[in-house]
């Protein structure tokens, strides 16, 4: 009886992590360049069940039990957004369809092969670091510019170039242009810019060690080899004033709001019933 309380109540556990995740995905459904974010949930592993004290053990076996389910992990979804026009020159947004050879990915950039390997398509990020130095990676090309001309994000973080320099503009960002490779280039004269400045795009191999960090950053936490800057000829592209919006499906996360809420309610009910069962068993079968 208690192992199954305990099951509804790590079933309830699960379901309000789910939930937690899918109001999340919704609240940011405005927020440009916002990722979804999938929880995952996994079962505990399986106990096989026998019959004790049987006389003949091959009828022993009564078969496996599961212990319960548990909020694994919460996967960001990549995939591409829908881009908004905004007509501002230093809105920027990144169209990323990168191909392996041999491999074709499903609209969640996933592919598994005939042995049930999973592969996950490459994306490719805008490159900013911190006060600190520290770099960061992140879709949400709706920067600005500081007093010195310094490219920044809306929170202050500096947008780096290909050498690996934050990008500096002198001058109105009303006369520069850039290019589908990130290349900043005059408008008039279409000649580059002093220093021929381009920003820095990076190619992540494996988006799954990607690690949240709020404001619509990321950090790199798998090998550094699995880092690399997105090569000419990618499919990669940069649209100037426009902003890619967030990918989150505003029906499908309805859906899947209500369905955790009424899988938090069975669970919460199969625990009131073990609490009557557990009660009856107390204060009834304890008088007898």
């Amino acid at each position: 009886m208690i192992r199954g309380l305990y099951t509804a109540a790590a079933g309830m556990i699960a379901e309000q992590r789910r939930h937690d995740t899918v109001t999340n995905n919704v609240a940011n459904l405005n927020t440009p360049g916002y990722k979804g974010v999938n929880s995952v949930n996994r079962a505990f592993p399986e106990m096989l069940i026998s019959l004790m004290g049987s006389p003949d053990d091959t009828k022993g076996t009564i078969g496996k039990l599961n212990t319960g389910v548990f909020a694994e992990e919460s996967l960001i979804n990549l995939s591409q957004g829908d881009l908004n026009e905004t007509g501002r020159s230093q809105d920027l947004a990144l169209v990323s369809d990168i191909l392996v050879d041999g491999q074709a990915f499903d609209d969640s950039g996933k592919f598994v092969d005939a042995n049930g390997n999973v592969t996950y398509q490459p994306q490719a990020l805008f490159t900013v670091q911190n006060a600190n130095g520290e770099r960061r990676y992140s879709r949400d090309g709706g920067f600005r510019t500081t007093a010195d001309g310094t490219l920044v994000t809306p929170d202050g973080m500096e947008v780096l170039g290909v050498d690996g320099q934050p990008i500096r503009v002198e001058g109105t960002w009303d006369n520069v242009q850039v290019t589908a490779d990130g290349r900043l280039i005059d408008k008039e004269t279409q000649q580059p810019l002093a220093g021929n400045p381009a920003l820095l795009l990076t190619e992540v191999n494996d988006p799954n060690q990607l690690v949240r960090q709020g404001d619509g950053k990321y950090v790199y936490a798998g090998d550094p080899n699995g880092l690399r800057q997105v090569q000419a000829g990618e499919r990669v592209e940069i649209k100037q004033g426009y902003l890619e919006r967030s990918n989150v499906d505003a029906s499908q996360s309805m859906v899947d709001m209500m369905s955790a809420l009424r899988a938090y309610e069975a669970n919460q009910k199969i625990v009131q019933y073990y609490d009557r069962s557990l009660d009856k068993a107390v204060n009834d079968v304890g008088k007898v």
